[in-house]
């Protein structure tokens, strides 16, 4: 890769190139199959996917046994699809978000090549691979990582046509990505923050030459044919899930669709009831570690921009404009995730490509990445021996969550020193990249053995089980969706919008009607009834932060239930394979 530099001959930009698809491949796929779903997210899309497999229910996205209208259901498609693939949870859980990171790269590399040349797009690559959200939600299987992949599709589409054409096929492709964006989560029209700057300089009549000629025009007519693109894709899922909401005789179809349509979309971007937050969150909170370590070129990359920006230079204009535009966007709504800013990362190095030659020559920049890895690799080695010494507030911490990091965290730490001292100041970038490099395989195999069992319960349900029988009833009052997902035996739960202390009433008035019935619930919660008799409980220790209880229907004889609404069947939907180590089909 580093001879690519200073010779950029086609044959070495192919070695070049599969070199870093290989490292890519392994850096964003090693760790499959090692860990089970971890909450918060993870395990509520692996439920829709089993329940998808489960009951042939495609259209309609269920969450144990009851209708899930929170996201369009493309991603539960891909996750149903790779967990029938593999027969596995563990194994297929994961493989949607990492051919997504994979392809997001492969698109950001390849743009960056027809605009900018061959170091340039390998340099790129090497960028996006560092950014810390970027590998972070690859890794994860959560619905943002997918949705990044199709507004990168989109932005790929609209800019070759712009950049680079006119490409009328590239520009419906562009339009026909935010259709599968939109139904996949709500916001996959993000590519449009495009269109006000390449309008803009069309209306100034500023077609300043790129590398490839004038700055294409949007005509009506190719607006009018991509809008409709992007409604046929949409219609595809959107028209047929109307139809039997509407026409069906069940009015809980209805009430998923009025709540897709209306309240997941307008309703939470412009009242948001969840995760409320200020203004300036992103800007404070969030971009200074998910754009990590690329912010550290601001400094030097700013006043380049500006420059270009000040001669017209579209392909800055365009992606640059876009990600001010996402950011602003979602600022401006009341509620507020950290994820939401996975689609400014690619269109981050886009506009970030052209200056990397130059960036990476900047002495003061590899000064600033020294820094920075001499900071994150001193506190995990200083951590991690504190902590195997037994420093009391380390040790409290490690009990809290069941994990005792720090041999591992004292090995990266030594790897972060070994590199400062090997590579120097004057390396610091590459010593930087390598390091996380080492982190993220290090993270995948030994951070996913050290933490697995503390943030995944299969060990805890399979005790359950081994407790009350495979085949006893098990009663899940104000239920985790990490709990049901692992969950062996029949399973009940009363509603998830139902308020905890109903749903522990209705858990009292179903155990009653059968003395082999067992509830499993948080101790916080059932302890506040002193009708149960704690002589006859099952301690079950503490798992994800909460102490959990099991309890036999014998052990609240006494307690008051209430039978107002019958309680949602759920299926087992997960089976130990051979091994015992692994949730399948």
């Amino acid at each position: 890769m580093r001879r690519f530099l200073t010779d950029p001959s086609q044959a070495r930009y192919r070695r070049a190139w599969l070199l870093l698809l290989l490292f890519t491949v392994v850096l964003l796929g090693i760790g499959i199959g090692l860990r089970d779903p971890w909450p918060a997210d993870e395990p509520r899309f692996a439920l829709n996917a089993l329940e998808m497999l489960r009951t042939g229910q495609f259209w309609f996205p269920h969450r144990g046994g009851e209708l899930y209208p929170d996201k369009p259901p493309v991603f539960m498609w891909a996750s149903a699809l790779s967990i029938w693939l593999t027969g596995s949870v563990r194994w297929g859980f994961l493989i949607p978000t990492t051919l997504a990171g994979v392809g997001t790269l492969l698109l950001v590399v390849d743009l960056c090549r027809r605009l900018h040349g061959r170091r340039v797009a390998l340099l790129s690559g090497l960028a996006l691979l560092t950014a810390f959200q970027f590998v972070l939600q690859a890794k994860t299987a959560q619905i943002d990582m997918m949705l990044t992949f199709f507004t990168t599709l989109a932005s790929y589409g609209l800019l070759r046509h712009a950049l680079l054409g006119p490409d009328r096929c590239w520009w419906l492709i562009g339009w026909a990505a935010m259709g599968l964006g939109i139904i996949t989560k709500g916001v996959g029209i993000l590519p449009l923050t495009l269109l006000p700057a390449w309008l803009w300089m069309g209306y100034l009549g500023d077609f300043r030459k790129n590398a490839r000629g004038k700055i294409t025009r949007i005509t009506l007519k190719d607006a009018i044919r991509g809008i409709g693109v992007m409604l046929l894709c949409v219609a595809a899922w959107a028209v047929p899930m109307v139809l039997m909401a509407t026409w069906g005789d069940d009015p809980s179809l209805a009430a998923y669709r009025d709540n897709i349509l209306f309240k997941q979309t307008g309703q939470r971007y412009a009242d948001s009831w969840a995760h409320l937050e200020p203004w300036y969150y992103y800007l404070v909170k969030v971009l200074p570690w998910a754009w990590m370590p690329l912010i550290l070129a601001f400094p030097w990359a700013i006043p380049a921009w500006w420059r270009r920006l000040r001669r017209s230079d579209a392909r800055i204009w365009l992606p640059l404009s876009s990600v001010v535009l996402i950011v602003t966007f979602f600022s401006l709504s009341p509620g507020k995730r950290g994820v939401y800013m996975l689609p400014t990362v690619p269109l981050l190095v886009l506009a970030m490509a052209p200056l990397l030659p130059g960036l990476i020559a900047r002495k003061r920049l590899h000064w600033l990445g020294f820094g920075l890895l001499a900071l994150l690799g001193g506190l995990l080695l200083i951590a991690g021996i504190l902590g195997l010494a037994g420093l009391p507030a380390l040790t409290k911490i490690a009990e809290r969550h069941a994990v005792s990091p720090w041999a591992w965290w004292i090995v990266i730490g030594a790897v972060a020193v070994g590199l400062l001292v090997v590579m120097r100041p004057r390396r610091g970038l590459w010593a930087l990249g390598s390091w996380l490099a080492v982190f993220w395989i290090s993270w995948s195999t030994w951070g996913y053995a050290l933490q697995d069992h503390a943030r995944s319960p299969r060990d805890m349900m399979a005790e359950v089980e081994s407790i009350t029988g495979a085949g006893a009833w098990l009663a899940l009052p104000d239920y985790d969706e990490e709990f049901l997902l692992q969950s062996r035996q029949p399973s009940i739960q009363f509603g998830d919008k139902t308020p905890a202390q109903d749903q522990l009433l209705r858990a009292f008035a179903w155990l009653q009607q059968d003395d082999s019935r067992w509830m499993f619930a948080m101790k916080r919660q059932a302890e506040d009834y002193a009708c149960i008799d704690q002589t006859r409980i099952h301690d079950m220790g503490i798992q994800n932060g909460d102490a959990w209880w099991l309890v036999p229907a014998t052990a609240v004889g006494e307690c008051r239930g209430d039978e107002a609404a019958a309680p949602i069947f759920v299926a087992p939907t997960t089976l130990p394979d051979e091994t015992g180590s692994a949730p399948r089909v």
